[in-house]
């Protein structure tokens, strides 16, 4: 099997200036094309900037908007991904990636989790994705998409990963937070990613392609760091914080194989125990079942099902133990 040529567009996109940053996806797609990369990957809105606001609408486009298409046919025998804000039939908006092949558009992953904390307000003025898929690809590869946020959130990756996602793919727009001296690059937020992205990779025995973009929106800096990490978690490409650039790498698909008959993760994970204690867990903060937690005789209290008392007092009788006439 040819090695994969994979290649991060660490890029400074234009807030709100979508044909400018159309005509550098284009000429960096270009670029890429002609070093033989067979998957670029752009950070998270690198069509139009990150913190839009209001503009959010104006940038808007459909999944088939007629530009994306070109992008696709520019690519060829490229696989793209890119992101954008999606504007959907109903006029719901989302923060969106596409991976783009054979001239369309294959898959649209909408933004999962929505952070409205620290400096960040996104459900303000985007809607929620809710819908996981990984999707097949030219590369002979399953590839799963997630922005930014997603990556916080365990589930993502190995839901990914399970419905057969072997490149794990997430774009990102992540602010440049926690500077010390203390950390290995001065930058907490850097250290925080490289941890979650090698335990990724680890745990899905997976590739990991982290894209994130560089430059300067309004007042928040941008911190770059992209990287690509193999299924062991030793990381095969690192780019460089702050420095705009197309960096490439070569994989071994191949490994995806190897390592996942060496460690078996996948194959002895349980989907029909995770979705049962799912089930229980969501019925019992909703108030409908009984927390199975609970102490007996612990008292009801807030965000605890009043019912919980009875159903301890009747564990009990299932034990044997005898209550008052």
């Amino acid at each position: 099997m040819q090695p994969l040529r994979i290649a991060v567009a660490q890029i400074a996109p234009r807030l709100g200036l979508v044909e400018e940053n159309l005509a550098r996806h284009h000429d960096l797609l270009a670029e890429a094309r002609g070093r033989d990369a067979g998957l670029v990957v752009f950070p998270e809105l690198g069509l139009t900037g990150y913190l839009l606001q209001d503009l959010a609408a104006e940038v808007a486009m459909r999944a088939d908007d007629p530009r994306l298409h070109e992008l696709a046919a520019a690519a060829g025998d490229t696989t793209v991904v890119v992101s954008f804000v999606e504007e959907s039939t109903d006029h719901r908006l989302f923060i969106a990636a596409a991976l783009l092949e054979d001239g369309g558009v294959r898959h649209v992953h909408r933004k999962l989790y929505l952070p409205t904390y620290g400096l960040f307000d996104e459900r303000r003025f985007y809607a929620a994705g809710d819908t996981l898929r990984a999707s097949p690809s030219r590369m002979g590869v399953g590839v799963g998409l997630s922005v930014c946020e997603d990556f916080w959130h365990l589930s993502v990756p190995a839901l990914l990963a399970l419905d057969g996602a072997q490149i794990l793919v997430n774009v990102s727009a992540s602010p440049g937070r926690d500077l010390a001296s203390i950390h290995e690059t001065g930058l907490g937020t850097a250290v925080s990613w490289r941890q979650l992205l090698r335990t990724y990779a680890q745990l899905t025995t997976s590739f990991v392609v982290f894209c994130n973009r560089v430059g300067v929106d309004e007042t928040i800096s941008f911190w770059g760091g992209s990287e690509v990490i193999a299924p062991t978690g030793e990381a095969l490409l690192s780019a460089p914080l702050y420095d705009e650039g197309l960096f490439t790498v070569d994989v071994e698909l191949g490994d995806i194989r190897r390592e996942r008959i060496a460690l078996p993760l996948l194959r002895d994970e349980r989907p029909e125990l995770t979705m049962r204690e799912i089930d229980r867990i969501v019925a019992e903060r909703a108030g409908l079942a009984t927390d199975t937690t609970a102490e007996p005789d612990t008292p009801a209290g807030p965000g605890t099902p009043a019912v919980a008392g009875r159903a301890a007092a009747r564990r009990r009788d299932g034990l044997g133990a005898r209550r008052p006439a």
